[in-house]
């Protein structure tokens, strides 16, 4: 695109040590967990056992690489790879990711979900009004945050550190040991009279959830962003979003810098690489599959073979009575209460996650007649449009939380079918030979794609022809 500014030339900067390089993955960690960790696997695990639980480990296998590829591109440029798919496919690009990120993410299931988990614990029955008081308050918190980017972080960190050791207590009071058999041989593929797939599971929420099997959607490519503002690599020269009610003003730009592959940047670059796999792999990968694994054995240790499961999100509730009749009641209360805490956390994460992919791709599309220095007005422009569109379509008579998650989970899955494509064919392209990806990760990306194109299509195909 013309209006977008060559790369700068500037030297890479040094690595900062692992600990401080920790923060952007617990985001997109949080972002998953109020939709597949939480949702969708879980219950695919009450109604159709463990066997099925190869596929979070494969879903969320792929996201790992996806997303480092997204990383490498801006630890490379210092800017986003939506910037660099405009540079390499031009005006359509950034139109795509509006349309793409808007359509599929102003379902409201994740809030809906925490309002009836919400409503579940203090014993009310839900209402869609509860949930668009949740939907308000998110943008409450948003305009009150000064930097938006630690205002996710410091949220997140917080429900992940408290809700995931909380539910891992959980799986392990009430798993026996034929249920970690189980959990062993649905690892590889092995469920009860099945092998990979068992016989009437829906095609869309098993395609939902290998989608959510991390964050999901665009979603994953807003990891960028969040890069950018923690400062890795060339993304420590780039500014960061802040409230247009309470931030200071930060010099924001679209454009990036990148470096000379002198032998001591390329030895400075491999460093950084090394450094923040390690970062994705543990908070991200392992934590965010451990976690699937972990909820999917706690919900198939205590209600499944229950007839009241298979009605949407129902089972959560069946699974807080179950552990308050056998242990205590306030644990049962409590296991409900933190599941609506981390479903609110992760639609708070997606809303700020979608808003600044679509605001900065408003720019992308026009510096003309977007300005960058508006680009937190754009922002909440943003925020508050899928805010007033989830009260919309609440009103107009959607609302069983389950069904939304898997409209907005099916559409997310195509969005990764193409972006997986990309974001190779940027890389491989874009930057210089001794930064590519590898052969290895070239075939990891390259399946997902096929995984995610194939299975979409398929489910398009038996659902809608």
């Amino acid at each position: 695109m013309s209006e977008l500014a060559p790369l700068e030339k500037k030297n890479l900067p040094k690595p900062l040590s692992l600990r401080k390089l920790i923060g952007p993955s617990f985001i997109l960690l949080g972002l998953g967990l109020g939709s597949g960790e939480l949702i969708l696997w879980p219950y695919l695990a009450s109604n159709f056992g463990l066997g099925i639980i190869w596929a979070a480990v494969l879903g969320i296998t792929f996201q790992f690489f996806l997303n480092m590829e997204i990383e490498r591109y801006t630890l490379i440029t210092g800017e986003s790879v939506f910037v660099g798919f405009a540079r390499k496919f031009g005006k359509f690009a950034p139109i795509w990711f509006i349309a793409s990120t808007l359509i599929p993410w102003m379902w409201p299931g994740i809030i809906a979900a925490s309002a009836t988990i919400f409503a579940a614990s203090f014993g009310y029955e839900y209402s869609p009004n509860m949930a668009i008081i949740l939907l308000l308050l998110v943008g409450i918190i948003f305009s009150a945050g000064s930097v938006i980017y630690k205002t996710e972080e410091r949220l997140q960190r917080l429900v992940i550190l408290v809700g995931i050791p909380f539910v891992f207590i959980l799986a392990f009071i009430f798993a026996t040991p034929a249920d970690w058999q189980e959990l062993a041989f649905g690892l590889v593929g092995k469920g009860r009279g099945y092998w990979f797939l068992p016989a009437g599971i829906p095609l869309a929420t098993f395609l939902g959830a290998f989608a959510y099997a991390g964050a999901g959607g665009n979603l994953n490519l807003a990891q960028a962003y969040y890069n950018k503002e923690k400062g890795y690599g060339m993304g420590r020269f780039a500014g960061r979003i802040t409230s247009v009610l309470t931030g200071k003003k930060e010099k924001v730009k679209l454009e990036g810098a990148t470096f000379e592959c002198t032998p001591e940047n390329v030895k400075c670059f491999k460093l950084w690489w090394k450094r923040i796999n390690i970062e994705h792999a543990i908070v991200f990968w392992a934590t965010g599959a451990a976690t699937m694994i972990v909820l999917s054995l706690l919900a198939y240790t205590t209600v499944f073979g229950n007839p009241e499961v298979s009605t949407g999100i129902n089972f959560v509730v069946v699974e807080g009575q179950v552990i308050g009749q056998q242990i205590h009641t306030f644990l049962g209360t409590t296991f409900l209460l933190v599941a609506g805490v981390m479903l609110f956390a992760t639609q708070f994460g997606v809303l700020g996650s979608t808003s600044r992919i679509m605001a900065e791709n408003l720019v992308i599309s026009s510096q003309k007649k977007f300005k960058i220095e508006n680009l937190s007005k754009y922002f909440f422009f943003f925020l508050w449009l899928q805010i007033i569109a989830g009260i919309i379509i609440f009103g107009i008579g959607f609302t069983e939380p389950l069904t939304l998650v898997i409209i907005s989970a099916v559409l997310n899955a195509f969005t990764m079918f193409v972006y997986s494509g990309l974001i190779l064919s940027l890389n491989r392209s874009k930057l210089d030979k001794q930064l590519r990806p590898s052969y290895i990760r070239v075939a990891m990306v390259g399946l997902a794609f096929l995984f995610y194109g194939g299975f979409s299509i398929f489910t398009i195909y038996k659902n809608i022809i």
